[in-house]
């Protein structure tokens, strides 16, 4: 509100404030034909121009409201004094400040704020008791005057509640903006996890395969060598892309590849036959385009699975079900390897992030080992 327009358009709003705060004190001063008493015990007459003059001289600081209220609301404080000195009305420069104390109560600190409220309440009392010979504190309050003490503590309160929505919506939108980070920081942990981990045990495998064969199947080497260049590509394409991602707000979007989906999943089939697990994919129900967040998360679930079956499972198989349903897609991995316990490191941090993946989309995920032998995951997502 206040506190997020700039100051330039405040100013201006000031400036033109300046002619209708003139116009209202040159309306609530004593016209030609009555006149004016000075301090000094004397009556003088004042022409119309000069009054309007000196309406215009009084309503002059109002166009600097925006950028000095404190200063702006002591002249006119000022103002309100000689005013009263001089038997003039003195309810528009009260009115103006009551403005200005709602202006500071929602711009400035709590501590100018109620310096305000208490300059504009002491020379009221000043004004209403002083030149007023007779009246006391009593008579003060609950007379006609009193009612410019509640306008003045209503455009504080006002102004209070004000800045107190206003600091609580800030607040609130720096934690949703922690939040951002934070879960972005976690969404891209998970993503190299995912892919490292993968891409790491795949060419730890070949390796392990081609020190064994160095000397009995040099083809083999060969053949182990080259899956280890292809995977290493690979994820060093795929950290590119997330430092790309990363680099995005403080440069312009460098040209990436896109994220992996589900019609990467034969192809991870093909990377992890060579790693020695034979990995069959079945795709039921009309394949179709889906969002890239529920694309991304099913094929991280997959490649997680397999990931774990080729590590851990010690399984000669596994079998991938991608089913696409009217509002639902389900992926489901098995293996026939061991079944073991769901505390061993299989369940490790990997399917902690699958688990929570596939809770960010609304989605149900279940993990743990098979009555028959071997290990099942199963993610649904809504679509």
């Amino acid at each position: 509100m206040l506190r997020r327009l700039p100051p330039d358009p405040l100013t201006a709003l000031g400036w033109c404030a300046v002619p209708v705060f003139a116009l209202v004190l040159y309306t609530a001063m004593p016209q030609p034909a009555h006149p004016v008493f000075l301090p000094s015990g004397h009556f003088v007459h004042i022409g119309r121009w000069a009054l309007a003059g000196m309406a215009l001289l009084m309503a002059w600081p109002a166009g600097w409201a925006s950028r000095r209220p404190l200063p702006v609301l002591a002249v006119l404080l000022t103002e309100a004094v000689v005013a009263r000195m001089c038997g003039d009305t003195t309810w528009p420069l009260f009115l103006a400040a009551d403005v200005l104390v709602f202006y500071i109560a929602v711009t400035r600190s709590r501590r100018a704020a109620a310096g305000a409220v208490a300059g504009v309440l002491a020379v009221w009392v000043l004004a209403a008791t002083a030149f007023a010979p007779g009246a006391g504190a009593f008579e003060v309050l609950t007379g006609p005057w009193s009612v410019l003490v509640v306008a003045t503590a209503g455009a504080w309160i006002l102004g209070s509640w004000i800045r107190l929505r206003q600091d609580h919506a800030e607040a609130l939108r720096a934690q949703a903006a922690t939040q951002a980070v934070q879960a972005e920081r976690l969404r891209i942990a998970r993503e190299m996890h995912d892919m490292v981990a993968h891409s790491i045990g795949a060419i730890a495998i070949q390796a392990g395969a081609a020190k064994r064969a160095v000397d009995s199947q040099p083809d083999g080497v060969r053949e182990a060598l080259g899956i280890i260049e292809q995977t290493s590509r690979e994820t060093l394409t795929g950290l590119r892309r997330m430092l790309g991602v990363l680099r995005e707000a403080e440069s312009e979007p460098a040209s990436s590849t896109p994220a992996p989906g589900l019609e990467d999943v034969d192809r991870l089939a093909a990377t992890a036959a060579d790693a020695g697990v034979r990995v069959e994919v079945q795709w039921h129900g009309r394949r179709r385009p889906l969002t890239p967040e529920i694309e991304l998360a099913a094929y991280r679930v997959i490649q997680e699975s397999v990931t774990n079956v080729v590590r851990h499972a010690e399984a000669a198989h596994c079998l991938v079900r991608v089913e696409y349903e009217e509002e639902e897609l389900s992926v489901e991995i098995t293996d026939d390897g061991l079944a073991r316990a769901t505390t061993n490191p299989r369940s490790g941090y990997g399917v902690t992030g699958m688990r929570e993946r596939i809770a960010l989309l609304r989605g149900h995920f279940s993990s743990g080992p098979r009555t028959e032998g071997g290990f099942r995951v199963v993610a649904r997502l809504p679509i």
